[in-house]
């Protein structure tokens, strides 16, 4: 298939993914470093092997890339996010890991809309693999106590809190 044939939005897709996928590998081994200076050696390893799995990912979407005569690009890295604990980077890897799952499933349905039956089962492939790491990292996270509240919604639980404790002096 050459470029000519390929929906150019199907392209966006792919450039768009492999900055995404780029994303976790940077995240993943800034994280693995990072426990790693923690001391938390076991958890370490899992950030590298989410690394290694996230660079197969990029690789594949280049590879597919260049097999439809498409130049590989990632266009923008979103930056490193960082927490105080090892619960505050899982949730965020829950929110990097969340955008390539709605990203995958936006693709699929375009390439099926267009059509385009190769790039769907290659984004369905993809968005498989990422709803799998959704999935472990719930499963982690609920090993760790689950996901905490978060937003005004926390601010106000603990708000009200305080405001209990001094009305009960």
């Amino acid at each position: 298939m050459t470029m000519d044939a390929v929906h150019p939005r199907v392209l966006g897709f792919l450039g768009r993914a492999l900055s995404l996928e780029l994303t976790a590998v940077q995240q993943y081994m800034t994280q693995a470093s990072l426990v790693g200076l923690w001391g938390d050696a076991a958890s370490a390893d899992r950030f590298r092997e989410e690394t290694v799995e996230e660079m197969q990912h990029a690789e594949r979407i280049v590879q597919q890339m260049l097999s439809l005569g498409a130049a590989p690009a990632a266009s923008q890295l979103q930056p490193v996010t960082h927490a105080a604990d090892l619960v505050g980077l899982l949730e965020q890897n829950a929110d990097l890991e969340q955008q390539l799952v709605n990203h995958y499933d936006e693709a699929v349905r375009f390439c099926r809309l267009v059509n385009d039956q190769n790039n769907a089962a290659f984004f369905q492939s993809l968005l498989e693999d990422e709803q799998h790491h959704m999935q472990e990292l719930e499963t982690w996270l609920n090993e760790l106590g689950g996901r905490r509240p978060r937003g005004y919604g926390r601010y106000g639980s603990r708000r009200r809190g305080a405001l209990q404790d001094r009305a009960t002096f």
